[in-house]
């Protein structure tokens, strides 16, 4: 796509929508940003992180409960990454800009690039979601088909019943090709990443270096190369499937739209808030154990309307969204329980993998 596409020029909804939300902050006295119970959260997800870490690299557990322990170390990590790095990334952890700056970094510390994911994800993928093209997190290809307007595939068939390997794969690929492949090419897909400053290099290649010591040369010292490479894909593995699971629940499932601009004006058809609605979906908002583990990104629809407000408000603010909805007769998606979003997202790659 040679040029970023435009939203259609009406912004009644989003700014009704916007004036109601900043009314439920000024009425209740809240601050939009984490509160105690969020930075609690992280300090218990940060602690174990740490404790199982080095019980694994320090301590040489038994065969069985190293493998257990690194299980547990991919599902913690990736509870960090939708709790702490994630809420810190958008700006909405704390009021602190350093605090959230502190936050972004535990994806650093874990392999990846805060700066590649604040261009990927805050910047393309929440702008323009679900819009072939453009959207990055859309294009798996030519391995998975995840649009109708992708490339078909006789192997995408299969793409149902394939598609848990390939999640697995998603952190060791991220953290080991994917951001090195944007920060040779300078570029997202056909997006542009902007200039880095020698900080952002700085910050890039050092936690890089950091990474491969912790996760790689500190590891193989202590337990030998073959125990951490078990060890390793088993976290890597796990910490994958959950990041992959919970994203792909937001936006490929069977009710959730994939629109694509006017060929000759570029144009979509709706403004970006109801863009934002018709591409997304919840799902399981009244588990609050699911809720705690994946940082509220199960209100999905609520974080890309409001990206900056912290997930712990989501609960609150959705009943003010779904009632806009309903007054302006947007569908909100929503699938009351986990297992339903799953079997919603199977029958969607079962359908996007038929021919064409």
């Amino acid at each position: 796509m040679s040029a970023a596409p435009k939203f259609a020029a009406s912004r009644s909804f989003h700014t009704e929508l916007k004036n109601r939300i900043n009314a439920y902050f000024e009425e209740s006295g809240k601050s939009q940003t984490g509160t105690t119970s969020l930075f609690v959260k992280a300090l218990i997800l940060t602690f174990s992180f740490v404790a199982v870490y080095v019980h694994l690299v320090f301590f040489t557990p038994s065969v069985l409960l190293s493998l257990i322990e690194c299980v547990l170390l991919g599902a913690i990590g990736s509870a960090i990454g939708f709790n702490v790095m994630h809420d810190g990334a958008h700006g909405s952890f704390s009021k602190s800009k350093w605090i959230n700056q502190f936050a972004a970094f535990t994806l650093n510390v874990m392999g990846g690039s805060s700066f590649m994911w604040n261009m990927k994800h805050n910047l393309i993928h929440h702008m323009y979601t679900n819009v072939d093209g453009v959207d990055d997190d859309i294009d798996a290809q030519p391995w998975l088909r995840l649009s109708s307007t992708q490339p078909h595939h006789r192997f995408h068939r299969f793409q149902h019943l394939y598609f848990w390997f390939f999640y697995g794969l998603l952190f060791i690929a991220w953290i080991f090709f994917m951001d090195y492949q944007k920060y040779f090419k300078g570029k997202i897909g056909e997006v542009p990443i902007k200039k880095m400053t020698a900080t952002d290099q700085s910050v890039f290649w050092g936690f890089k270096a950091l990474h491969l010591f912790l996760f790689i040369a500190l590891p193989v010292y202590t337990v030998g190369f073959w125990s951490w490479l078990v060890g390793f894909i088993v976290f890597g593995s796990v910490a994958g499937f959950c990041l992959s699971i919970v994203f792909q629940l937001a936006h490929t499932v069977e009710h959730t739209a994939f629109p694509m601009p006017h060929e000759v004006t570029n144009k979509l058809e709706d403004e970006w808030a109801i863009h934002q609605i018709k591409t997304t979906a919840n799902f399981a908002t009244d588990s609050k154990v699911i809720s705690w583990l994946v940082g509220g990104l199960n209100f999905q629809v609520e974080h890309h309307l409001f990206p900056k407000i912290s997930h712990v408000h989501y609960p609150a603010i959705s009943k003010i969204i779904k009632q806009m909805c309903e007054e302006f007769g947007v569908t909100y998606n929503e699938y009351p329980k986990m297992r339903y979003a799953v079997a919603s997202h199977v029958s969607f790659l079962r359908e996007m993998g038929r021919a064409a």
